[in-house]
């Protein structure tokens, strides 16, 4: 739902189902690829908020 409407679900939401679940790291890697204006990378295995 938060890629059809482009709305962050939380940073806090986000990092902990990244650490929780490695299924979803997946999801959330692509989710974040698609809207960069959230400020949130994923990279090497890592969910990190990116300040520019």
């Amino acid at each position: 739902m938060a890629e059809q409407w482009r709305e962050n679900p939380g940073d806090d939401f986000l990092m902990e189902c990244w650490a929780d679940d490695p299924a979803l790291r997946i999801v959330i890697k692509k989710l974040v690829a698609k809207c960069p204006q959230w400020g949130l990378v994923a990279a090497d295995g890592v969910l990190v908020k990116w300040e520019y």
